[in-house]
């Protein structure tokens, strides 16, 4: 090892990191500020395993398919190169007798393991391995967002984290363990970065937490200053001034991982002036309050369907996203059914579902009634075949409309058509608006622009549009 390190330290070229991100949009952002401090520091990064002088492999440890991917992802990465820190969720993770850390038992050749959000300990463990080029201050960051830091996302949108960790301890969850209790961001640090990603060009901004709904909970919604002006940590108050920074530069606010508790009905009218986007991920889990119970999930979610009937009086075009579980331990088959009237009636937009997965540790394995994985998976492709039909309906009502799309993709200048989002498309995990070629000739598309697009048919889960 330490040949290695001293071969790179005389090298004129600066050392360079290989970096893998998995996981959820929390951990991207955990990402980008690693990436923000050793692009700070003058390393450079390697889009090859092979052509960087160590690897960090930022890991995901949520379900069993994630923990797989993660130390698969390991593995490959210490095959080709050898040098690898292992940092995020996964690396919280203890083995099943609870004996030891699960990525150094299944990977002990590992350089260093850390939790999430433990940016300094990554950097200490890269110091360690591959000692910096420079002095911090004496350097610019390169395609950085000011104070913002380095994103990873396409340029023209950016994930906003908030918060960090949970107040909830649901059964099926495991995340407070590795993230530990919510501590909210001060307010005037989140408008400060939100303004430079503005200012940087960035045309969507996706508020990103554990729990968005309780932010400010854990420091009694206190008041912080921004600008030189009071300003309370509270969900309310961050949408309001979100809204008036995204204003002048046209952009849009979007909100996600909002738990449906009553303080929410206040952002409702925010959203119906345009003032941030009508759109709510709003992870529900399931709708029949006994299920809901073992899940210990919060926020009187039997009210769930008069809540979401009475955010759609306020504000008409408000779309709602949601994820739910099938196959609970001990969902009876008149519950499920509870669960499949509950999306018909409450007319969910966008809806994902993951049959139950025992992760380790989690306490709702250790409830009665485990159901076999054959009929939680049924029970998953019941629920989306009527998730589909709902959301398939609800998108052919928007044929012969004309709305704003985001361009994502725009080959040629457009000149061919392209790929872009409206309001009610967050990226990578709703649909997409599918672009045809302009009407006129001299209409050209750019990524990360705006258009305007008639909405000319219904595909699946996306629109096709012609733009204008």
């Amino acid at each position: 090892m330490s040949d290695t390190i001293s071969t790179t330290s005389t090298h004129s070229a600066a050392p360079k990191v290989g970096f893998v991100s998995l996981g959820c949009p929390k951990a991207l952002t955990d990402s980008e500020l690693i990436l923000t401090q050793l692009s700070a520091e003058g390393y450079q990064t390697s889009k090859t395993f092979q052509g960087a002088d160590l690897v960090i492999v930022n890991t995901c440890g949520f379900i069993d398919d994630a923990v797989k991917e993660s130390l698969d992802t390991i593995g490959e990465a210490l095959a080709e190169n050898g040098r690898v820190i292992v940092t995020g969720c996964l690396g919280a993770k203890t083995t099943a007798d609870g004996g030891g850390n699960l990525v150094r038992q299944m990977h002990p050749k590992v350089l260093a393991v850390t939790g999430p959000h433990a940016t300094q300990e990554v950097m200490d463990a890269v110091h360690l391995n591959l000692p910096k080029p420079h002095d911090p201050f004496t350097d610019l960051v390169p395609n950085s967002f000011g104070v913002a830091g380095i994103k990873l996302t396409p340029r023209h949108y950016a994930y906003l984290k908030i918060s960090e960790g949970c107040n909830h301890r649901c059964t099926f969850c495991i995340i407070p363990s590795m993230r530990g209790d919510l501590v909210s961001r001060p307010i005037g640090e989140v408008l400060t970065e939100a303004r430079a990603l503005f200012e940087g060009g960035v045309k969507e901004l996706l508020v990103i937490s554990q729990d968005t709904s309780a932010y400010g909970v854990d420091v009694k919604y206190r008041t912080g200053f921004w600008d030189g002006k009071p300003i309370k940590t509270r969900m309310f108050e961050l949408v309001q001034a979100l809204g008036e920074i995204a204003e002048p530069y046209g952009a849009w606010v979007r909100m996600h991982y909002v738990y449906p508790y009553p303080s929410v009905d206040e952002i409702l009218p925010l959203m119906a002036a345009g003032r941030v986007l009508p759109y709510l991920d709003v992870p529900l889990q399931h709708s029949h309050p006994d299920v809901l119970k073992r899940m210990k999930r919060p926020a009187s979610g039997e009210k769930n369907l008069e809540r979401i009937q009475q955010w759609r009086a306020a504000c008409p075009e408000l779309v709602v996203r949601s994820t739910f579980i099938a196959g609970f331990p001990g969902e009876t088959e008149a519950e499920f059914v509870h669960l499949l009237d509950f999306i018909l009636e409450a007319q969910i937009d966008r809806a994902g579902c993951f049959a139950y997965s025992a992760v380790n540790g989690a306490t709702a394995n250790d409830l009665p009634g485990m159901l076999p994985i054959e009929l939680r998976e049924e029970r998953r492709a019941r629920f989306m075949a009527i998730a589909e039909e709902v959301s398939a309906a609800r998108l052919q009502r928007r044929v012969g409309a004309t709305m704003q799309v985001l361009i994502d993709s725009a080959p040629g200048m457009g000149k061919k058509g392209g790929v872009g989002r409206s309001y009610a498309d967050a990226p990578e995990i709703d649909g997409v608006v599918r672009l045809l070629p302009p009407e006129k000739i001299s209409k050209t598309l750019k990524v990360g622009e705006f258009t305007k697009a008639r909405i000319v048919s219904a595909q699946g889960h996306d629109l096709v549009a012609v733009p204008f």
